[in-house]
């Protein structure tokens, strides 16, 4: 049998390495608006999230948000949005992603207490499903439909 990145290389699908961080979440690098970020993939995030402290740094152009986020342990958190952005992940490319802009103060305090780097955001599943992508836990690689 073929192993899983030749099947999925055949399938068109593009393999982009995870870092496995010292709290056990994958990490990957990625380019909002053409500007480099480092993201914590997380399945079970509804939408791809960026810090209210990153707005400028990504070129983000923000609009109130009647959504309200919870996670990590801290619920009812205002929102902004914002629309119309771009987003490569290795060489996966997608336009016109909407990005959910709040305060992540609380997630990169929990990251670095456990020795882990501060994140810029979190890469949701909106933009995991859009890419029809696969998670291989043990060679620590994210594969995304070209």
């Amino acid at each position: 049998m073929s192993s899983l990145k030749k099947f999925l290389k055949r399938k068109k699908y593009l393999a982009v390495p995870l870092n496995l961080t010292a709290t056990n979440h994958f990490e990957i690098t990625a380019k909002i608006n053409g500007v480099t970020g480092r993201f914590i993939v997380d399945t079970g995030a509804s939408n791809t999230c960026i810090g209210f402290d990153k707005i400028d740094h990504f070129h983000l152009i923000s609009k109130t948000s009647k959504i309200k986020a919870a996670g990590a342990g801290a619920t009812n958190m205002e929102t902004l949005v914002s629309k119309k952005n771009n987003i490569a992940i290795g060489k996966w490319k997608k336009n016109k992603l909407k990005i959910v802009l709040f305060d992540l103060v609380h997630v990169n305090e929990a990251l670095t207490s456990h020795q882990a780097l501060p994140v810029d955001g979190i890469i949701g599943a909106d933009v995991l499903k859009k890419a029809k992508a696969i998670i291989d836990y043990k060679k620590e690689l994210l594969y995304l439909k070209k």
